[in-house]
């Protein structure tokens, strides 16, 4: 979900697995020369899906490596099917309060335009939450106050217990 600290976790993550991070909003912005909020606004969400869905196949094709999805990229089946098997998958669920308030500065579009940011994450969930649960082979329940070191080391647990492929972690 938008907020819950892909990036933040997985650039740790990364680091203290020594292998290489990708973030897929970055790699989009780096792709389209400006933000992708901006081709949003400009073009719609379709735009931004299509070009996502380049991106995961580029993830798909990477070894030993720590990546971060968007905020609704296992909403979309073909994203899903791409990435499956190519190593685990970690959803990173917290509360939506705890989300809102952590991209509450971020100028986003809303995925259910008029809806406030709250509003706007419930919706996701509610109409979603199966999709990204069934996407996971692994749930981690954010925890408020618990901190950026804490919440990779309880990570890092799960995923190595897990015993990745070589691929996509």
């Amino acid at each position: 979900m938008i907020g819950a600290g892909k990036t933040t976790l997985g650039e740790r993550l990364a680091e203290r697995l020594d292998r290489p991070f990708h973030d897929l909003d970055r790699e989009m912005d780096t792709e389209l020369g400006r933000s992708f909020h901006e081709l949003v606004r400009e073009q719609g969400w379709l735009a931004f899906r299509e070009i996502e869905y380049r991106i995961c196949k580029r993830f798909a094709a990477l070894e030993r490596a720590v990546c971060a999805l968007g905020g609704g990229t296992v909403r979309y089946e073909w994203n899903t099917d791409v990435l499956r098997g190519t190593g685990l998958m970690i959803l990173l669920e917290g509360e939506h309060a705890l989300l809102a308030d952590r991209v509450r500065a971020v100028d986003r579009p809303r995925v259910n335009p008029g809806a406030s940011l709250e509003e706007d994450l419930a919706l996701i969930w509610e109409q979603s939450a199966h999709l990204y649960r069934r996407a996971a082979d692994l749930v981690y329940r954010l925890v408020p106050g618990r901190g950026i070191d804490e919440s990779v080391a309880d990570l890092l647990v799960l995923a190595l217990s897990q015993r990745p492929p070589s691929g996509v972690l």
